[in-house]
């Protein structure tokens, strides 16, 4: 069986991409021929916020990638998609986060197709984006038109996709362990690298900022006074995608100044276990979601986790056994935040994350997709 998967991979950075580069090894080494196809330009400078989009990191052993696609231009959408209709894969997987990519991926997916062999997948991070634009629906349902089946990771994002594509196999599937970025430290090890005081404990907030993951809720909750005798600090770790300004107005506001670390850069691989290795508890007080790559990584390296009761993190990290669920007001994730150092949850918690983590394993997604894939053969295209 031979599969193309199109979309964000080495050498650009990101949770996308380590995703696509660690699906590629597993369907790899189940023995299916996989090669990926990535951008030659995925985003224009003008649009993309942070200081690079590439890794420097290495590429991933035994697997073909392609930097060919570029997202902006019509006559390479028509050139790459009558490559790969050309090359007749049996499976084309697409990777779809944001509408901006519409026009691109479904005109290759609409011209690789046309081949009447190959079929289209997509694996859905979002259906409606956290940042909404006008002209999203418009743009998503050009995408979503050309695709044969679909892999969801969460029901929100099921429930989202229902309401642009009815008629197509369509499997869900969580996401599966980022577990790529190596073992665990030695505590110790790992807060000496940061520079940090061992006699503290540590809350962390990770991965690009932007505005609705909600790190001006985990500010003011921080703010309460009952933790300011806890010897408890937090770290926010990620590169900013927004003006910094507003969240050190409330660091100053109420004199937080002391007891919140930035290390306000883009996170390398080698660096992700220090952070996780220093953690005690992961903390994402989002506004929005649908999954969370973090999640993950927090799983992979068995740190319980608040998150808040948006999207589906609920499905991911089941309440009051590896963590907490609460609303996204600052009360709320101040109460859990002292509920587990005052009453030393976690040792339960992380027993939790242990039996859980084991739902999360790579051949799950991979035999989700063939199941989609099969389901696909069996119906016919009604595009």
């Amino acid at each position: 069986m031979k599969i193309i998967s199109l979309g964000p991979a080495h050498p650009y950075r990101g949770g996308l991409a380590s995703f696509n580069d660690r699906l590629a090894l597993q369907f790899k080494a189940e023995g299916y021929g996989i090669e990926i196809v990535t951008f030659r330009m995925q985003y224009p400078k003008l649009f993309f916020p942070g200081e690079t989009q590439y890794t420097e990191g290495p590429a991933p052993q035994g697997i073909k990638i392609v930097r060919e696609l570029n997202s902006i231009n019509p006559f390479n959408w028509i050139s790459t998609g009558i490559r790969i209709k050309k090359v007749k894969p049996d499976l084309l997987l697409i990777r779809y986060w944001l509408p901006f990519m519409a026009p691109c991926l479904g005109t290759v997916a609409r011209i690789a197709k046309s081949n009447g062999h190959t079929k289209v997948i997509c694996i859905f991070d979002n259906i409606i984006p956290h940042e909404k634009r006008p002209g999203d629906n418009f743009l998503t349902k050009y995408f979503s038109g050309s695709i044969d089946g679909a892999i969801v990771m969460s029901k929100t994002v099921y429930d989202d996709l229902m309401t642009f594509r009815e008629n197509i196999p369509v499997k869900l599937s969580p996401h599966p362990l980022f577990d790529t970025y190596g073992k665990i430290m030695v505590r110790d090890a790992a807060i000496s690298m940061l520079n940090l005081d061992a006699d503290y404990s540590y809350l962390l907030f990770f991965g690009f900022i932007r505005a609705y993951k909600g790190l001006d809720l985990l500010i003011e909750a921080f703010s309460d006074e009952r933790l300011r005798d806890m010897k408890l600090k937090l770290i926010v770790a990620g590169e900013f995608y927004e003006d910094p300004g507003r969240y050190h107005d409330l660091i100053k506001k109420y004199k937080l100044e002391k007891d919140i670390i930035f290390f306000d850069h883009f996170i390398k691989d080698s660096e992700v276990p220090v952070f996780f290795s220093v953690a005690d508890l992961v903390v994402q007080p989002y506004k929005s979601a649908t999954q969370s790559g973090v999640t993950q990584i927090a799983f992979h390296y068995e740190k319980p986790m608040l998150v808040t009761d948006v999207g589906g993190l609920r499905e991911i990290v089941p309440d009051g056994e590896c963590g907490y669920v609460v609303k996204p007001e600052p009360e709320y994730i101040s109460a859990a935040i002292i509920d587990y150092f005052r009453n030393n949850r976690k040792a339960l918690f992380s027993e939790g994350v242990k039996k859980e983590k084991e739902k999360f394993s790579w051949d799950k997604m991979t035999a989700a997709i063939i199941e989609v894939y099969k389901k696909c053969l069996n119906s016919k295209s009604l595009l």
